[in-house]
């Protein structure tokens, strides 16, 4: 058996041809698609990129790993301290290790690590190839050689797992210009309306209408041609979309081009693919624009898509978390499952039969953007918000996202649905306690928390706070700062921001 894990960055599961976009996005993974299983509702137990990927390695949700963040205590996992074993744990329950284990050759094509000082993503893999430079975020072009090269020294050989990651998703939306816009005359999707613009473009938050490109529109300099400064007319607004889907088209293609070397090299018949993503995007869902910064749907709903020889084609609509599909792969690929260790939880049986299973509810972790949780039950999602990253979110929300998808209408206030809330309070206060006792540790959204609040909004309430009042938004900017009065306070930031200079003088960025 050969095993080949595509992983597209920021690939939110409504945006493939194969899940009803009106958009001629992914032909060619709408093509896996059709020769395998396509997963209609997996979620990411922890979001975004580092916690993600943390959680699929590891096995382990970030509440018991420690990783809910990009920065601070939460961005790395605990230690074992003196029960740490001549091999970590964490090195024996990675889901590589379980592979290599079984006699499969392990290679990750991925600059993930290097980005998020991430080490821990490696083990388990034999080979290890990044091509990041500077920041990161490489186009599909220069992974493509990488991996093509990998495929023909080493894939006509049995018993491989190929780890190939791709960014070009992920904002900045920097598709090479020479490849036009193949969806230059299609509509955006329809949900997003004038109305839709007009109201979020008074609203409050890193990445939102008036600045979806961080704090400021500059923040990163100026933005790349693909993206607008901001949402200030249904033009940029489809700028905005469009740069996302030639992103999605440009990593299609390269998924195109594996998939041919496969079939060139005469293993295409023989070899597993999964695709799927880390997490999703945001496009006003919420107020967020091009990025990820809740627990929400947009960004926890991705896409999953497994061709298995000898596992029939369908559409398995259980619930599961991308943990799941993992350990998944791991039983169908004949390597022992940690049960005790990890949890995720194997569907191979029901796949084997042509059921459909999975869980009744699932819990979803934010702690880069924002210190939010969510509970996946039903047709609803619940969203508890401890610390909103500085957009106007109310402690408690509820959304049917199975009628409204974009989280138009929150429905937590209504009496009608006074009983839904409870349920999902119980459900996700039960489930903290249980992942909690077993950690043994305190929640390490508690350590975000004690920091100043999620890592990506440390240090800039103060200046942000000038800039609403600046753009009409003043009512904002009081309200955030009687919320976060000590976020407020530009002092208790100085050595943060200068921290954080230092840091993107590192790697190249913009410092100002």
């Amino acid at each position: 058996m050969r095993i080949l894990y595509i992983d597209i960055d920021t690939l939110r599961n409504d945006h493939l041809g194969c899940s009803g976009y009106h958009r001629n996005t992914t032909p060619n993974i709408d093509a896996l698609a059709a020769e395998g299983i396509r997963f209609e509702r997996v979620y990411a137990s922890d979001v975004p990129c580092l916690p993600s990927r943390t959680a699929l390695a590891t096995g382990t949700f970030g509440t018991r790993n420690g990783v809910i963040s990009h920065g601070g205590a939460a961005a790395d996992p605990y230690p074992e301290g003196s029960n740490r074993m001549f091999i970590s744990s964490m090195m024996r329950s990675s889901w590589a290790w379980r592979l290599y284990h079984a006699g499969y050759n392990t290679a990750s094509i991925s600059s993930f690590p290097f980005r998020h000082s991430a080490s821990w993503w490696n083990n388990g893999y034999m080979e290890a190839m990044n091509l990041m430079r500077g920041a990161g975020g490489e186009r599909a072009d220069q992974v493509l050689p990488g991996a093509l090269d990998w495929l023909d020294r080493r894939g006509r050989a049995d018993r491989w797992f190929l780890h190939v990651h791709l960014w070009d998703p992920h904002t900045p939306y920097n598709t090479p210009a020479e490849y036009g816009n193949p969806f230059a005359h299609d509509p955006i999707p329809a949900w997003h309306t004038e109305e839709v613009r007009q109201r979020n473009w008074s609203r409050p938050g890193p990445h939102s209408a008036q600045e979806p490109w961080g704090f400021r529109p500059d923040e990163w300099g100026p933005p790349p041609a693909r993206q607008p400064w901001d949402a200030s007319s249904m033009d940029n607004v489809q700028r905005i979309f469009d740069g996302y889907d030639v992103g999605i088209r440009y990593a299609d293609d390269a998924v195109g081009a594996i998939v041919n070397r496969l079939a060139e090299i005469g293993v295409l018949d023989d070899t597993a693919i999964l695709l799927s993503s880390d997490h999703g995007e945001a496009f006003g869902e919420l107020g967020v624009y091009a990025d990820h910064q809740a627990a929400d749907e947009a960004t926890t709903h991705i896409p999953s898509i497994l061709r298995w020889p000898g596992l029939a084609p369908r559409v398995d609509s259980g619930l599961h978390y991308h943990l799941d599909i993992a350990t998944t792969v791991v039983e169908l690929a004949g390597a022992s499952v940690p049960t005790t260790m990890w949890d995720g939880e194997s569907i191979a049986p029901a796949l084997r039969a042509g059921e459909t299973s999975g869980r009744d509810h699932l819990v979803v972790t934010q702690g880069a953007w924002s210190c939010q949780r969510g509970v996946r039950f039903g047709r609803h999602l619940y969203l508890r918000t401890a610390h909103n990253g500085y957009h106007d979110w109310a402690d408690e929300m509820l959304f049917d996202v199975e009628a409204d998808p974009h989280e138009t209408v929150d429905l937590a206030t209504d009496p009608a649905h006074a009983a839904l809330v409870d349920e999902a309070r119980k459900l996700l206060d039960m489930w903290l306690a249980e992942q909690l006792g077993r950690s043994g540790r305190p929640d390490p959204m508690d350590d975000v928390l004690d920091e100043g609040g999620p890592f990506h909004t440390r240090g800039h309430l103060p200046r942000y706070l000038q800039r609403l009042r600046d753009t009409g938004r003043g009512a904002w900017a009081d309200t955030l700062a009687a919320q976060f009065p000590l976020e407020a306070t530009r002092e208790y930031w100085a050595d943060f921001r200068g921290a954080m200079k230092e840091f993107g003088r590192d790697l190249g960025l913009p410092t100002g």
